[in-house]
């Protein structure tokens, strides 16, 4: 593992203004998300609010990836290419991945939508969201790595999900990812983990599939999917760990 950066109180202010700007970004961008909207529409919009932001697309400054947002239906799980031709319809469940750099420095955030699903696939949704704020809670200062991997592994099970243990949150600040990274699963013991410090920038993830987790890589070099073709979700938020606790900023 390489060195976890810890961030000074201005670097931190920078990170809180970006992450407010980001959340707004994403609030409209899943109000935006409907049935019969195209993924590139939904890129167009991000990239437009991004700009009147004043900050810029974090996701464009990764190399060879040319696009403000990542998009994934269904079976998608992320990396997806926002493409023109890929038009929401009733019963999608859309994915939306979004960076933003702001002043030197990334926040990170994402969601998931269902368009008129199901209860099954409803209760699978809220499983996610409720898994990430389950996450969050377990981000204390003191705590390690492990207690929020911990939590997220549990939470998913226990509401009939499987976590996709080949992805994994972050660290995030001056580089999109940094350290310490965040599995979905535990391993390994937990002293050994990164201790949670206050000053640390962390992008939570909750990725995961109704199948077994197991993931392939679609053909277009990107987007990666299940590979038993189960639906997926995300869930995402930028967090800074306080003396006290922490700070959500990407909400």
């Amino acid at each position: 593992m390489g060195k976890i950066t810890i961030k000074t109180k201005q670097e931190i202010d920078s990170i809180i203004e970006g992450g407010k700007r980001l959340a707004q970004v994403k609030n409209s961008l899943f109000e935006a998300v409907k049935v019969g909207v195209s993924a590139w529409e939904i890129e167009q919009l991000a990239v437009a609010l991004i700009k009147k932001s004043g900050a810029e697309a974090s996701f464009s400054k990764v190399p060879k990836y040319h696009w403000a947002t990542c998009i994934n239906i269904n079976e998608g799980v992320v990396h997806g290419i926002p493409k023109k031709e890929v038009v929401f319809k009733k019963g999608d469940v859309v994915s939306v991945d979004v960076g933003l750099y702001y002043k030197g420095f990334h926040t990170d955030t994402s969601f998931s939508k269902g368009l008129g699903v199901d209860a099954v696939v409803e209760k699978f949704l809220n499983v996610g969201k409720q898994t990430l704020s389950n996450a969050i809670a377990a981000a204390l200062p003191g705590a390690r790595i492990y207690d929020i991997s911990q939590r997220i592994e549990t939470s998913l099970k226990e509401g009939g999900c499987n976590p996709v243990k080949a992805l994994v949150g972050h660290g995030v600040g001056r580089q999109l990812h940094e350290d310490p990274l965040i599995p979905q699963f535990v391993y390994g013991k937990r002293e050994d983990s990164a201790e949670v410090k206050p000053g640390m920038v962390l992008a939570i993830e909750v990725i995961y599939t109704l199948g077994d987790g197991e993931i392939a890589h679609d053909k277009d070099g990107w987007t990666i999917v299940t590979r038993d073709g189960t639906i997926s979700a995300l869930y995402e938020d930028s967090l800074v760990i306080t003396e006290k606790g922490h700070f959500v900023v990407t909400r």
